[in-house]
């Protein structure tokens, strides 16, 4: 079993379990070290997973929203702060931003936007010059995983995308399971 398959198999076991799982057993079930254990973990947090270390072990947190889409989206950077709010005001929230480089593959940045106060400070940190928005390294394409209670909140997301034309369609020679390519954190 190579590492992305036992880090798969352990989002499976800590998804799974209601109660805390120790890094020992989690590493006899896997038949590598404990050490091997802690760092799958830190990749899977690195990559987004939400896992807990408690006294007795890891353990999975709980999502408060159940449902979860990836849009590709292309739009100027005056357009930044409009396509955030439409988010948020339609009930989604804005768990990251990645790019699909040619070269460097897949490059990802947590954002945690959930409201309009989230917009407001992200804004003043670009304005600020701290930074610079990540789609400008990829020509403005640019992708979200967007997160809300119920499918139909991501469906009406999406149809508002797609009337402002900020929707971008996939290229040939973009990964198909591109969202693979984030949580393994190698672009394997």
């Amino acid at each position: 079993m190579n590492g992305e398959q036992r880090r798969k198999q352990l989002m499976a076991l800590l998804s799974d379990s209601s109660t805390p799982i120790s890094g020992t057993v989690l590493a006899r079930q896997m038949h590598v070290s404990r050490q091997v254990i802690v760092q799958d973990i830190a990749l899977l947090r690195a990559n987004g997973a939400e896992i807990l270390s408690a006294s007795r072990g890891y353990l999975m947190m709980q999502t408060e929203h159940p449902c979860s889409r990836v849009f590709k989206v292309l739009h100027s950077d005056e357009e930044t702060a409009q396509e955030l709010t439409m988010i948020v005001d339609l009930g989604g929230k804005v768990r990251d931003v990645f790019i699909y480089h040619k070269v460097y593959g897949v490059v990802r940045a947590d954002m945690k936007i959930r409201s309009r106060k989230d917009i407001q400070e992200f804004m003043e940190n670009i304005r600020s010059g701290k930074s610079r928005l990540l789609k400008n390294t990829t020509s403005g394409y640019h992708y979200h995983t967007i997160v809300a209670e119920d499918e139909q909140t991501l469906d009406v997301i999406q149809e508002e995308l797609t009337k402002k034309g900020m929707l971008a369609p996939l290229q040939d020679d973009e990964p198909v399971d591109f969202w693979s390519h984030v949580r393994s954190g190698y672009g394997e």
